[in-house]
């Protein structure tokens, strides 16, 4: 609380620096240049408050009835720095150096990978604003919205699909970017992506909207088509915001999981796979898929490695025989998945396989981010358990 205030309220006394979380500071001595907020995952107390004419730091013993004390919501607070010196002192309990705290980076992510990446990373304190559709880690469902979904909810998987096509080819958004919470905002960066026109924001409204801001933050967009690729996209992220130790720890605990799987399962007969990136009509996934596949232990009869999803028709899922099917719906978890699999449950049951599972593609299979192996260790369990018995949650039998 800040005087009786909620968290979240501004200051509105005269020459106080008004305080909105996860926003920039609005007023400075009525100036309305924005300042940059840090957010503070601590368990502490922040100290806001002008000090008069006094020279030199002081804290909790020393201000007395000078200072207001705001208290921590959640273990997360956005503070306002001061422009100047002598304007406002701040005083924060906590260990990381104030040099620490100025330098903090004001990112907003519009892809939900791009988000698990930086968190990954260690900047969860630093992205300010998220998708509409960004909920992992935990902590990103509390951050900002920037986007909207034009479709909208409650639509069965041939009406998106019409949805989609039909905006498509009319040369309008699927998503809207909210420009007057970023004009707020003011980031330094924004991290988009070029590999999906109905995944993201285009690429070139991001860039346009970018162009209008104050801040003129540098847009980077991810590409990535492999798995490979996507370790590329955290090298080059990393490389973007200054954590590139981190970024080289990431990468390397990917790989060695990858290469657990791949040597857990080299002497086993592969498996015929069809992956299903939706069902109605076919999609049969694409991209870093068809590779997990393989490294799983497994071939993908209909996928091809680096390439987009394709559509095609049952009978052509058919004639390639798999002996597994995974049902993957982009963006569905796995009981949404399994719910799609048993509304289809005849037409799967004409593909002849001996096993058809429904796994949470939200997490591990539709955004190129770290838990992409996490779906590889899943997709081993499915294909070889006796060799990888422990795997994430996120699966369900498909009894046909």
């Amino acid at each position: 609380m800040l005087a009786g205030l909620p968290v979240g309220e501004g200051v509105d006394a005269p020459g106080e620096i008004e305080v909105r979380p996860r926003e920039p500071a609005r007023r400075v001595r009525r100036e309305r240049q924005p300042d940059p907020v840090p957010a503070v995952d601590e368990d502490v107390w922040v100290v806001v408050g002008l000090l008069g004419e006094l020279g030199h730091p002081v804290d909790e013993r020393h201000g007395g009835g000078e200072v207001r004390q705001l208290e921590v919501a959640r273990d997360r607070v956005a503070v306002a720095l001061p422009r100047a010196a002598g304007q406002a002192l701040l005083d924060l309990g906590v260990a990381q150096p104030l040099r620490h705290i100025l330098s903090l980076m004001r990112i907003v992510s519009l892809v939900p990978s791009a988000t698990e990446i930086l968190f990954a990373l260690g900047l969860g304190l630093e992205v300010t604003a998220v998708t509409h559709e960004c909920d992992h880690p935990p902590e990103a469902r509390e951050l900002p919205r920037v986007t909207r979904d034009v479709i909208g909810p409650g639509l069965g998987p041939a009406q998106i699909d019409r949805a989609v096509r039909e905006l498509t080819e009319q040369g309008r958004p699927i998503y809207t970017l909210d420009e007057e919470r970023l004009t707020r905002l003011q980031p330094d960066l924004i991290v988009t992506q070029a590999l999906c026109a109905v995944c993201a924001v285009s690429y070139d409204d991001v860039q346009a909207v970018a162009e209008r801001l104050d801040s003129r933050p540098r847009v980077l967009a991810l590409d990535s088509h492999t798995l490979g690729e996507v370790l590329g996209d955290v090298r080059v992220l990393a490389e973007a915001t200054e954590t590139r130790d981190a970024g080289v720890d990431l990468v390397q605990d990917a790989a060695r999981r990858i290469d657990r799987v791949r040597l857990a399962v080299r002497a086993r007969e592969p498996a015929r796979v069809a992956a299903l990136e939706w069902l109605d009509p076919v999609y049969v996934a694409g991209h870093w898929t068809p590779q997990m596949v393989e490294y799983a232990g497994g071939i993908d009869v209909l996928g091809m490695p680096g390439e987009s999803s394709e559509r095609r028709g049952w009978d052509e899922v058919a004639a390639a025989r798999p002996e597994v099917v995974v049902v993957m719906p982009c963006g569905y978890d796995a009981e949404r998945a399994a719910e799609e699999a048993y509304d289809y449950a005849d037409e799967l049951a004409e593909l002849g396989a001996r096993r058809v599972v429904a796994v949470d593609a939200a997490a591990y299979f539709s955004r190129p981010g770290p838990r992409l192996v996490d779906g590889l260790e899943l997709l081993g369990h499915v294909l070889h358990p006796d060799r990888l018995p422990d795997a994430p949650p996120g699966l369900v039998e498909i009894a046909l």
